[in-house]
């Protein structure tokens, strides 16, 4: 599967031409990010909680603690939103109306599904190489005890969209005269310089 099926969910109404079922897009969005936010529904009050996550294959994984309020509640296969945003850009434009950003967003519905064991241990592998590639062989993976208490969750990637603005702002034709400086402030995530812990600090 190459793009995904629109559906009255996915299916993108305002500003229709930002709108990509393009599986590779999707995928690229959910990689290029380390948080996602998660909306459901639980006893009647909507919730929606930021927390890490990877991609194996065709699903959205999450991880946490078995007494986790967020994962014992998807546990359960109640309906869930996942959302994810890069904001690459202010657009200021000549006029207040017309100012925007640039972004790259994708949201995937569907329900979350326990791992079993051999899979979460699979699964948490994939969640260091990401995090570092290479360095799970370098660390102390999770003993018998820390993986019990440990949920991991996946989500398929089927009902998905992502929408994308790029480019300078789109101002009228009667504002381009104005004497009002117009373009992108490009903003970017990297990282910064390594802080180092040292062992015996910890112990001190």
């Amino acid at each position: 599967m190459s793009h995904f099926t629109p559906t009255d969910l996915t299916r993108v109404r305002r500003i229709a031409q930002r709108a990509s079922y393009d599986q590779a897009t999707v995928h690229a969005i959910v990689d290029h990010a380390w948080i996602c936010h998660i909306a459901f529904s639980l006893d009647g009050q909507s919730h929606c909680i930021p927390t890490a996550h990877w991609r194996v294959g065709e699903a959205i994984h999450i991880h946490g603690s078995n007494g986790s309020r967020l994962l014992r509640a998807l546990a359960t296969g109640i309906p869930a939103c996942v959302c994810i945003t890069h904001l690459d850009g202010l657009v200021l434009a000549r006029s207040a109306f017309n100012h925007s950003m640039n972004y790259r967003s994708a949201m995937v519905y569907g329900r979350f599904a326990p791992l079993t064991a051999a899979e979460r241990s699979a699964s948490l592998d994939a969640f260091m190489d990401k995090l570092e590639p290479g360095r799970r062989a370098q660390v102390r993976m999770p003993d018998a005890n820390e993986l019990a208490a440990t949920t991991v969750l996946a989500l398929p990637i089927i009902e998905a969209v992502a929408k994308i603005r790029q480019g300078p702002p789109e101002d009228d034709e009667a504002d381009l005269s104005l004497p009002v400086w117009a373009g992108v402030w490009p903003l970017e995530t990297r990282f910064g310089e390594p802080i180092t812990h040292h062992a015996s600090a910890a112990l001190a």
